[in-house]
């Protein structure tokens, strides 16, 4: 899930670690301490830089003129050993990903290259005019790391049927029945299968490649040269062809007219290699498209209840709609799967609404 790598702020201020009180923290005691023993890190400066929806926390240092990121990934929690192993991948690709400079991958700290502070989402929201011009960057390093991920495909796990139908049971599980207290009926329970059943068979239809499997608006870095910078791929697997690419133009935290998404995903389609252009013609591919969309904004929908009752962390509460617009504008289109927009306009009504 997503995180930023910018600073803390509190009162428009930077807000500095206190390291006097480092014993209310063991775990942070233990991460300074590690830093301290990498050389040039002695008595670097450490500050907060905003966490993500895991356990997992990330600190921005200063040492001399440069800045880096520290993650700490408390074990048994977290595994950073994936993080370390596709950041090497993504580096060795071309593409900007952080280059791991130090790591304890046993007691789950990291220092990193820091890729800035600004966001694709900042700037996006701050300067919409300059879409064409990051999604043009954005869409080309996808392009890269499809083709190039070749090389590492064989080293990821599989976005395979069984984690496909356990994401889409989040939405049923922690968005209808925790958050909104719904019963299924038998013929309700049928229907959600056969909706499952069309959304798992075209995601594995799909041609497989790498999968960086968060690759959105929050997880991508404006960065002067080899933009974007990409953060948050630890999760990568070999799956749908479409599935970074929809995370990308149909995003929970931004959205953009139905036209243009869909001339940015024909010229995604354009520049994919003759062989795959061969096999899918461009109707079918924006059905992949559209399917993978349903399959992943149903499963974030989930994710952010759950993050709000199992994790105590009601802030993604307030990215639920955009993902359940998704659902229903494209569930309309597709007969198949109509079935979800008629329950979520009917029972999950009070979560359309941006702001609720």
């Amino acid at each position: 899930m997503p995180f930023c790598w910018h600073l803390a702020r509190i009162n428009g201020q930077e807000d500095p670690i206190n390291t006097e009180n480092r014993h209310d923290d063991p775990r942070f005691t233990e991460l300074v301490a590690w830093l301290e023993s990498v050389p040039g890190f002695s008595a670097a400066e450490l500050r907060p830089a905003s966490a993500d929806a895991s356990f997992r926390r990330y600190f921005r240092v200063q040492s001399g003129p440069q800045t880096y990121i520290v993650m700490d990934a408390p074990p048994p929690q977290e595994d950073c050993v994936p993080f370390v192993e596709v950041a090497a991948f993504l580096r060795k690709m071309g593409v900007n990903g952080p280059e791991i400079l130090a790591a304890d991958v046993h007691r789950g700290f990291l220092l990193l290259s820091d890729l800035g502070q600004r966001p694709y989402l900042d700037e996006l929201k701050a300067r919409r005019p300059a879409a064409g011009r990051l999604y043009r960057d954005a869409i080309n390093t996808l392009i890269t790391i499809q083709r190039e991920g070749k090389r590492f495909q064989d080293k990821l796990p599989k976005y395979d049927e069984s984690l496909l139908r356990r994401e889409l049971s989040l939405f049923h599980d922690w968005l209808c029945e925790r958050r909104l207290g719904l019963s299924f009926s038998d013929d309700d329970e049928r229907q959600w299968e056969k909706c499952c059943d069309v959304l798992v068979s075209s995601a594995l239809a799909q041609p497989a490649v790498f999968v960086h499997r968060d690759y959105h608006s929050r997880n991508l870095m404006l960065t002067v040269e080899n933009n974007p910078g990409i953060l948050d791929f630890q999760d990568a697997v070999l799956g749908p062809l479409t599935y970074d690419l929809v995370s990308l133009l149909r995003d929970c935290y931004i959205r953009w007219p139905r036209d243009q998404v869909r001339t940015w995903a024909l010229g995604f389609y354009e520049a994919l290699d003759d062989g795959i252009r061969g096999d899918i013609d461009s109707e079918m591919f924006l059905r992949y498209f559209d399917l993978m969309g349903v399959q992943r904004h149903l499963k974030a929908a989930g994710i952010f209840a759950r993050l709000l009752y199992r994790d105590g962390k009601p802030g993604y509460m307030g990215d639920v709609p955009f993902a359940l617009q998704y659902v229903v504008a494209v569930s309309q289109r597709y007969p198949e799967i109509g079935f979800l927009a008629e329950l979520i306009e009917e029972r999950c009504a009070s979560l359309l609404v941006v702001g609720e």
